[in-house]
C-alpha cells in the first residue's frame, strides 16, 4: 500500500518511477548497464526488503563506487537501522509511517544537494521554477505547465550548460513499460517554447537539448 500510494505520488509530480519489491531485484536494477549506468537520480530505499535487505542493497551499490542520492525508510523504532543505514553510505532517511510532503521534501533537497544547486528556485532568462510548489512564471506571469513538460524543464534547468539527448530526457519521464511516442520529447519542448520563449531550450544539432548557463 505504501509503494502503490508513493509511486502514484512521484508520478503526479512528474518523476519516471521503477518500483521494484525485493532486495535482489533492486541489486540487479541499480546495476551499471552497457552504457556504464543505471540511469536514476535517486533511490528510495526500504530496509525491510525481502530476499535481500535494503542494508546489503545501500553496501553493493556503494561498494560500486556509485554516488547516486539515497534516501533510506526505516520504521520509527528502529535506530540501529537508521544508523546502519547512514553509515552505509545512506544520505538521510524518512522514518515510516512517513509524511508523503516530507519525503517529496526530503527529495528535492537530496536532488539540489547532488546537483551542487543551494537555492530551491531555477530561474533562467526570466523564467521562474519553484520545484516546491510547483508553480512557473515568466517575467513574473504566472505559466500552466502539464506534468511532461515540468519534468522536461526542470530536468534541463537542473544541469544548465549541459547536453541532453532526447534519450536522456525519455529516461527521466517514463518508466518501465511505459509507452513512449517518437516525437514526445519534440512536442513537450515546443509546447515550452511556446509558453516560456524560444530562446531559453536551445537546440544542439544532432545532440539534443540545453538550457545555456547564465
Amino acid at each position: 500500500m505504501i509503494g502503490e500510494a508513493v509511486q502514484t505520488l512521484l508520478r503526479g509530480e512528474g518523476h519516471a518511477v521503477d518500483w521494484v519489491r525485493d532486495g535482489l531485484q533492486a541489486d540487479a536494477a541499480l546495476c551499471p548497464g552497457p552504457g556504464g549506468g543505471h540511469g536514476y537520480d535517486m533511490v528510495l530505499l526500504d530496509l525491510g526488503l525481502p530476499g535481500q535487505d535494503g542494508l546489503q542493497v545501500l553496501r553493493r551499490l556503494r561498494g560500486r563506487r556509485d554516488r547516486t542520492p539515497v534516501l533510506v525508510a526505516t520504521a520509527r523504532d528502529a535506530v540501529r537501522d537508521r544508523i546502519a543505514g547512514l553509515d552505509a553510505g545512506a544520505d538521510d532517511y524518512v522514518v515510516k509511517p512517513y509524511d508523503l510532503d516530507e519525503l517529496l521534501a526530503r527529495l528535492r533537497a537530496l536532488a539540489r544537494r547532488a546537483s551542487g544547486a543551494m537555492d530551491p528556485l531555477y530561474e533562467r532568462e526570466g523564467v521562474r521554477l519553484n520545484p516546491a510548489t510547483r508553480e512557473a512564471s515568466v517575467e513574473g506571469r504566472d505559466v500552466v505547465l502539464s506534468g511532461r513538460e515540468w519534468a522536461v524543464l526542470e530536468t534541463l534547468l537542473a544541469r544548465p550548460g549541459s547536453t541532453l539527448s532526447r534519450q536522456q530526457i525519455e529516461d527521466k519521464l517514463y518508466g518501465w513499460g511505459d509507452e513512449v511516442s517518437s516525437n514526445a520529447i519534440e512536442v513537450y519542448i515546443h509546447g515550452l517554447r511556446k509558453k516560456l520563449g524560444a530562446g531559453l531550450i536551445l537546440n544542439v544539432r544532432g545532440v539534443g537539448y540545453m538550457v545555456p548557463k547564465p
